[in-house]
């Protein structure tokens, strides 16, 4: 009777560990380190001339247009059921794509040994929440207002420089208007330099540095942000 419960218990607590484990899988970790080999991520995805495979955001949509469910709240369900099985035994006949682009990239290799079928329905679920065409039209009409916007207006409202910079008030940084009084044209690189390093103890009273943004922000935008600081000069 012991060994019979020992039993019991051994299978339970393997099976609450199974599933804390499943639990604990993410998906957005999960699909960088298991898909974006082969497949851009991005939303919208960005465009390579040598591309392997089509972009995920290309796959979701493909499978929410081409798998179809009665029921709206199973339709997930079946995605995610389908995605567990055509990427661990892939074939043509299982494939939503059309044959030209079957033959141009090819029908993709098993992932057997690879990926496990936990890690796949933890993929498959952020694939189905992520790339959605709500989503998708918020994403670009976001993008479309931003470009609408002229220069220094983007990089300060992207870069949040309003936090810490004023165009005419002094805050915890200089106002624009304060830097472009202090410097002129022939200091432009002192200024792109300030912006892509960061700086500190420049202007008395001003303890808080500026942060680096030289990997935020391009060469060409940091010296269009310069001409337009320097433009403030009374």
């Amino acid at each position: 009777m012991r060994y019979i419960y020992g039993v019991l218990l051994m299978a339970l607590l393997i099976g609450c560990q199974e599933e804390q484990a499943k639990e604990k899988l993410d998906g957005k970790v999960l699909i960088k380190q298991k898909c974006a080999e082969c497949h851009n991520l991005d939303m919208p995805p960005k465009s390579y001339k040598n591309e392997i495979a089509p972009s995920m955001m290309a796959v979701t949509f493909h499978l929410k247009d081409f798998i179809k469910s009665n029921d709206p709240s199973a339709h997930e369900a079946k995605i995610v059921a389908f995605v567990k099985d055509y990427v661990i035994e892939p074939s043509r006949a299982k494939s939503f794509c059309d044959k030209d682009s079957l033959d141009s990239y090819g029908l993709m290799p098993s992932q057997k040994g690879k990926v496990s079928k936990n890690q796949l329905e933890a993929i498959a679920h952020y694939m189905y929440k992520t790339y959605d065409n709500m989503k998708m039209l918020k994403i670009m009409a976001e993008k479309q207002r931003l470009e609408s916007l002229s220069l220094h207006e983007r990089i300060l409202e992207k870069q949040r420089c309003n936090n810490c910079h004023d165009i005419e008030k002094d805050k915890v940084a200089p106002s624009f208007k304060m830097i472009a009084s202090r410097y002129s044209q022939k200091d432009k690189e002192i200024l792109i330099k300030s912006i892509k390093d960061g700086t500190k103890g420049k202007w008395e009273g001003k303890t808080l540095p500026m942060l680096a943004y030289g990997e935020k922000i391009n060469d060409k935008d940091i010296e269009g942000m310069v001409d337009w600081i320097l433009s403030l000069k009374p």
